[in-house]
């Protein structure tokens, strides 16, 4: 049985995540704040900017593919949209890589691998 696929790098399905965190911000102007007159101004330059943080539980063999991913400057990902429910195209950027070794095995090891997506 196949699973659902939460995330793709470059057209490249990415295993099943242990976690997958997604957040929708709000981008506002310089201009956005307290007037003088002690009432809120917001000059919203772009809603819905998708911040994504994941975890994986993975091989030494995916452990190097991710690590390969965050030396990218930008990525091409689908990412579940948690609005429409369906898999969604955006450019992305990674942040936040970091590895850890769960345990040494004879196939290099289980590894958790985590960090978050930014879009553009």
């Amino acid at each position: 049985m196949a699973f659902f696929e939460y995330l793709k790098f470059d057209g490249v399905a990415l295993p099943l995540p242990d976690s997958y965190d997604i957040g929708l911000a709000t981008v506002e102007a310089e201009s956005s704040g307290e007037t003088e007159a002690g009432t809120t101004q917001r000059d919203v330059v772009r809603q819905g900017v998708v911040t994504i943080t994941v975890s994986f539980s993975v091989t030494a063999k995916w452990l190097k593919a991710l690590t390969a991913y965050s030396k990218m400057d930008k990525l091409a990902v689908d990412y579940f949209d948690t609005e429409t429910a369906e898999l969604k195209n955006t450019e992305m950027y990674m942040e936040g890589f970091k590895a850890k070794l769960e345990k040494d095995t004879s196939y290099k090891g289980l590894w958790t691998v985590s960090f978050a997506l930014r879009e553009f």
